[in-house]
């Protein structure tokens, strides 16, 4: 076993500890705090401009300085603060100072030049360098072309045509009709192929017939699943470029305009940008309790029935007018325009095994056992396992797009909020024939098959919503393989073959500082740290060896030291407040999360006091849920 400094140790846990606890909300829950976004700003300053209110001019001054004091060196704009210029959010950048008349800044001009430099300066090398980026999925190369057309940067040619006449027909079929945009990209549908339609109408007569009866009826679609603060999927991005298709084409006093320019007014920041979406409060209020939990520390939260009942009242009771989804599962915010998915929904279910029953007279809202819905919640996830074995992030599907494609790390959530309604004494053989687990029409032996199959030839896995800029393709492994071994942790299945081949990865790519990034070689960062020691704990501590031959599990034992030592460091430096952007949102945009390396550290320092027996602290189990069995 490591030679473990338990003074150090503990002091760091406690820093990181309090951190997190500091950052709870009055009503107990977590609200965290989203990057501001050079992409989301840009979209926000065009969809106020063409609006055209009074109200808007101040925003969109303050949104344009803001854009010119967070412009990288190179001349371009990254998706946050600390991201890599790339062409989306550049091009984006552009139109905007292009849209509000000031195409002759020294930024556009900077702009240009690394456009230039890299893609080509035609409007036609630029229209097609952005397509290249998003392939057959035209969810975001259609709204960026349609923007840059809007702004006279590209020729209306370039803007491929969206069939918005196909969101009056039933969602139910839309993963039959295999479009290249998918139904929570459905707004964007409906706005932007109108607005393409106005700007440039098809030639074929019969098409454009059946456009023009159509525009009406899917106007009345986009109204209806409009969520109450205005803001689809409480997405800025995704809002402001239905609003400026919307007054582009003459439709800015519709009420889908009026709402989406009341979500992006309310929404700006005091320093003048915008994040990518509002909060992601559920998900991380539930990496929160889990955390804790790891850490045999959840008697830290006060009022944990009142949390419980909270996060209780987050579950979707109802069919979800936007998506389609039917009732039972969590959206990673509590806000109106979140949508349930299959990452947020096992995290809710594992952090309400850690939670206490409420007591009815402490709960202000009303009172709802979760007992009931954890069941509900665990039939929400058996339907969306996709035929892979997999689970995807929010509809079953083709695979062929990011939001029905199964993911790994999703897959090893699920797996592990399976194996928390059912923990005792029972193998992942015994889990996987329950007969409650059989009834509900979940494969376990084909979850585990798709992992095992999706494992590199490395032995890392690849998850599907978070990346690392300083990797080839963006990719994040470490991420990845992190999550996928909490999952064979959890099933007692650390012996078998995969998960073997996954920690010595892990091992192997640890830093010279001891440390991880996304990969051996990228700059170490607090969440990737604190995930790979979290996961190898085990492996060091005796659970199985890290890798076949007799120096196995030493080297994972010395990989784990180094780690906790670079955390233990790394805490006193204050790091905890320098989050790294590794977050994927939708299409790629880069995000990062003000709690990650809170909740991540609390995690991996609090479950290695447990490990190496400090007294005091629970041990990171669940309790069981008899009433679901």
């Amino acid at each position: 076993m490591p030679t473990i400094d338990r003074a150090r140790l503990d002091a760091a846990y406690r820093i990181a500890l309090d951190a997190l606890l500091k950052e709870r909300h009055p009503d107990g829950y977590w609200v965290g705090e989203l990057s501001s976004s050079a992409l989301s700003t840009a979209t926000a300053v065009m969809a106020l401009h063409l609006m055209r209110t009074q109200t808007s001019e101040v925003l969109i001054d303050r949104g344009l300085a803001w854009l010119i004091e967070h412009q990288n060196a190179d001349g371009g704009w990254g998706d946050t603060v600390k991201s890599f210029s790339n062409i989306s959010t550049t091009m984006l950048c552009r139109a905007a100072f292009y849209l509000a008349g000031d195409s002759g800044s020294e930024a556009v001009k900077k702009a240009e030049a690394w456009l230039g430099k890299r893609y080509g300066s035609t409007p036609a090398q630029l229209a097609e360098a952005v397509r290249a980026r998003y392939g057959k999925d035209r969810t975001f190369a259609t709204p960026i072309l349609t923007t840059c057309a809007l702004a006279g940067l590209v020729d209306w040619r370039e803007v491929p045509p969206l069939p918005f006449e196909l969101a009056c027909l039933p969602q139910s079929w839309f993963r039959f009709l295999r479009l290249h945009v998918v139904s929570y990209a459905l707004p964007a549908l409906i706005a932007i192929g109108q607005c393409i339609h106005h700007h440039r109408p098809t030639w074929n007569p019969v098409t454009r017939l059946l456009r023009a009866l159509s525009r009406k009826r899917s106007l009345r679609v986009l109204e209806k699943i409009q969520p109450s603060s205005g803001g689809f999927l409480e997405a800025t991005p995704l809002t402001s470029f239905v609003t400026l298709s919307l007054a582009a084409c003459g439709l800015a006093d519709h009420p889908v305009a009026k709402n989406g320019m009341r979500f992006l007014v309310n929404s700006v920041r005091p320093d003048g940008s915008w994040a990518i979406d509002s909060n992601l409060s559920t998900w991380v209020t539930t990496l929160a309790i889990n955390a804790l939990a790891a850490a045999g520390d959840v008697r830290s939260l006060s009022d944990r029935d009142v949390l419980c009942n909270w996060l209780v009242q987050q579950q979707f009771r109802e069919r979800h007018p936007y998506t389609g989804a039917a009732s039972g599962g969590w959206a990673w915010t509590p806000l109106p325009g979140g949508v349930p998915d299959g990452d947020d929904t096992p995290g809710a279910l594992i952090a309400l095994t850690h939670l206490p029953e409420p007591v009815v007279e402490k709960v202000k809202e009303p009172y709802i056992n979760q007992s009931v819905s954890w069941i509900k919640g665990e039939l929400w996830l058996a339907r969306l396992q996709n035929g892979d074995g997999g689970w995807p992030t929010f509809c079953r599907g083709w695979g062929h797009l990011s939001f029905d494609r199964s993911g790994c790390d999703l897959t090893a959530h699920v797996l592990r909020a399976i194996r928390a309604s059912y923990h005792g004494q029972i193998s992942a053989l015994d889990l996987a024939v329950l007969p409650a687990v059989r009834q509900m029409g979940i494969s376990l032996p084909n979850a585990l098959g798709f992992l095992a199959n999706n494992q590199r030839p490395d032995g890392a896995w690849l998850p599907l919503w978070f990346g690392n800029q300083h990797m080839p393709d963006d990719e994040n492994p470490t991420y990845g393989t992190a999550r996928v071994l909490a999952a064979y942790r959890d099933l007692g299945l650390m012996h078998d073959e995969p998960a073997r081949r996954g920690v010595a990865w892990l091992v192997n790519n640890q830093n010279d500082d001891g440390g991880w990034g996304g990969g051996k070689g990228t700059p170490s960062s607090m969440e990737e740290t604190a995930l790979a020691v979290e996961a190898l704990l085990d492996a060091a501590c005796g659970l199985a060896p890290a890798a076949a031959g007799p120096n196995a599990k030493p080297q994972a034992a010395d990989a784990v030291e180094r780690g906790l030592a670079w955390l233990i460091e790394h805490v006193e430096r204050g790091d905890l407040y320098n989050p790294s952007p590794i977050g994927f949102y939708f299409a790629k945009l880069w995000y990062f999360e003000k709690l990650y390396p809170m909740i991540f550290t609390v995690a991996a320092l609090g479950r290695a006091r447990v490990q190496y027996g400090n007294v005091g602290q629970d041990p990171p189990s669940v309790q069981p849920w008899s009433a679901a069995v």
